[in-house]
Order: C-alpha cells, then sequence, then structure tokens
C-alpha cells in the first residue's frame, strides 16, 4: 500500500491497493489527511514532519490502520516506511501488512532452509549411493562361496536385502532433482479427483471424503503428475493419522478449492492464486515435531519415511507456491497456495 502526501499528512495520491484495504474511493481518501486512517497519528505526523525537514531520509515504525467496517473500525497493523522524494513539499508513505511481512520473512527462511536441505540430500545420497552398491556386490560373491551352507548365507541374503532397501530410500531422496518439470495445462480439480480415488481405493470403509469445490477456478500451467503426488501425499498422510477415526467410521477428510486475491508469494504479488485446502478432524500434528514436518526423514508416524511433505514441498516450490499447515487436536489443515498468472 502506498500513498503520497505532504508534510502535514494532506494525500495528493493513494494506490489501488491501498483503496482496497480502506474499502474506500480514491477519491474518498484524498479529501483528508493520511492521519485519519491511523489509531495514533502522532507517529506519523512526527515522522513526516522529520523526513520532510530531512533528519533522516527514511523512517520507519509500527501502527495500526482502520478499516470502516460499520460502528466497530476493524484495525490492520502496519509497518510503515516513509521515504523522500525529490520534491521537498512530498513525501511517500508505504504501508506493509505486518502479517504480510511475517509471512514473508518465514517464507524466504523456508526457501532457504529447502534448498540448503536438497543440496545436503542430494550430496549425501550420491555418497552413500557408491559404497552401497559395492557392499551389495560384496555379499552377493560372499553368498556364492559360501553355497553350501544355508545359515551363513541368510546372513548375506540380509545384507543385500538391507541394501536394496537403502538403495530405494536414496532413489527417493533424489526423484524430485532427478525428474524433468513437464508442463501441461492442469485443472486442479482433476488432481483432487484422482487424489479422491486413490485414497478411497485404500481406505474404502470408515472415511468419508469430501468435494468442496469452487469450478470457477481456471486450468493454470504447470506439472499434473507432481501435483498428484503432492495433494497425495499429504492426503495420505492424514488418512493414516485417522485410524482410530476410521475405525469408529467417523473419519473425515475434505478437500476445498477456493480462489484468493492480491497474494504475496515470496517478494512477488500476484492478482490471483489458488488456495487447496486438505484438512482432517484427526489426532493433529504432534508438537513436537510441528515446526519441522517439511524437513526429510522428519515423521510423526512410526516406520514412516519422513519424505512425503518434503518432496510435496519440493513440488508445490516448482510451481512457485507454498504449502502452510494449521494443526490441532480434531482440526489439521495444510494449505497449498500456487499463483494463477
Amino acid at each position: 500500500m502506498v500513498a503520497m502526501v505532504r508534510p502535514d499528512g494532506e494525500c495528493l495520491f493513494a494506490n489501488a491497493a491501498f483503496e482496497n484495504v480502506l474499502g474506500l474511493s480514491r477519491r474518498s481518501i484524498l479529501r483528508g489527511r493520511l492521519g485519519d486512517w491511523f489509531v495514533e497519528s502522532d507517529k506519523l505526523d512526527e515522522t513526516l514532519n522529520a523526513v520532510s525537514r530531512n533528519d533522516f531520509a527514511t523512517g520507519r515504525f509500527d501502527g495500526q490502520l482502520k478499516r470502516p467496517a460499520g460502528q466497530h473500525p476493524e484495525l490492520l497493523p502496519v509497518h510503515v516506511i516513509v521515504n523522500q522524494t525529490d520534491s521537498p513539499d512530498r513525501v511517500v508513505v508505504e504501508m506493509i501488512e505486518i502479517e504480510q511481512q511475517t509471512r514473508q520473512d518465514r517464507e524466504e527462511r523456508t526457501l532457504g532452509q529447502v534448498q540448503a536441505t536438497k543440496e545436503l540430500i542430494r550430496n549425501l545420497a550420491h555418497e552413500i549411493k557408491n559404497p552401497l552398491g559395492g557392499i551389495r556386490g560384496a555379499a552377493q560373491l560372499l553368498g556364492m562361496e559360501l553355497g553350501g551352507s544355508r545359515e551363513l548365507t541368510e546372513y548375506t541374503n540380509v545384507i543385500v536385502q538391507e541394501a536394496d532397501r537403502l538403495q530405494a530410500l536414496v532413489d527417493r531422496l533424489l526423484a524430485p532433482h532427478r525428474r524433468p518439470h513437464v508442463v501441461s495445462d492442469v485443472n486442479i480439480h482433476e488432481v483432487c479427483e484422482r487424489v479422491r480415488s486413490l485414497i478411497l481405493a485404500e481406505f474404502p470403509r470408515g472415511l468419508a471424503v469430501v468435494r468442496d469445490y469452487d469450478i470457477s477456478i481456471p486450468e493454470f500451467r504447470g506439472d499434473r503428475e507432481q501435483l498428484i503426488q503432492a495433494v497425495l501425499n499429504i492426503a495420505h498422510n492424514a488418512a493414516q493419522a485417522l485410524a482410530e477415526r476410521i475405525a469408529a467410521s467417523s473419519a473425515e477428510l475434505i478437500l476445498r478449492t477456493r480462489i484468493a486475491r492480491q497474494v504475496t508469494l515470496g517478494k512477488q504479488r500476484w492478482r490471483l492464486a489458488l488456495e487447496l485446502h486438505i484438512q482432517d478432524n484427526g489426532p493433529g500434528v504432534p508438537e513436537s515435531i510441528r515446526d519441522r514436518i517439511f524437513y526429510p526423514l522428519v515423521s510423526g508416524r512410526e516406520g514412516g519415511s519422513g519424505l512425503g511433505l518434503t518432496l510435496a514441498q519440493t513440488f508445490v516450490q516448482q510451481h512457485q507456491g507454498t504449502i502452510e499447515c494449521d494443526s490441532e487436536p480434531g482440526r489439521t489443515v495444510f494449505k497449498i497456495v500456487i499463483p494463477l498468472p
């Protein structure tokens, strides 16, 4: 949100984002002072005067915008940045939603962690893969030499089987980096329906998979198979967490699609974005791993590989999107957001 004002706070210009947030026309905003829309206008007045006097080039503070909503105005916390312009009687004021700023910071940190984790996994997987082949080959040769001893051959078979299991794990770790990104027109509801049919095939009784679709969502360019895999990984984890409710025939999984407007992903603003919510009524994500669920090899289920959510996050990020999780006992929601150009 951007406004241009005089040092006394008189509004000279307000962009469309500021109009949308206040729910007012530009003409209405320009009739008054910018401070009229702040809960405490003193900080704004002081900063405007200081910047216009050239005490400093930029001023920052946190404030609250008043958004008209009947008799009880809604408050919106914002971070305010006041900058000089070429003209001494004009100042530019930028207002960033604090929640949005926090989300952007979190997304940037997450992206950095993901990139570092990818590099670590790739290097580690290659370091494991080479000696693993040698161990397996040596065990097979040893088994052939031991031919007549059934008891000793069982030991070499264990080595071969465990080497194969580790090889499969390494292949899964490397899968996102090997597979090409196949772009085509994607209908998100076809993706959801495919996932729904797969989940119901594995859990035919005791689980209701509810559709809640916004059919107006347009097709977009993306990798259909990657998105199916991402949504399936999340939905499958949810279904497994619902084991007790499935046994009691009270388990529910909801696939919900919506359109979001004026969404910021990373540092880019998108006019429209797809929101896909995968919601379940299970016990929730354990608090001990809630901040780490997208890290590789972190699992809240005994015997889980801890790769499902990591792969889902990788595939969604390849579509310039994000995944967030909001979990409490009885309600867990994974929200996938993908921009719609």
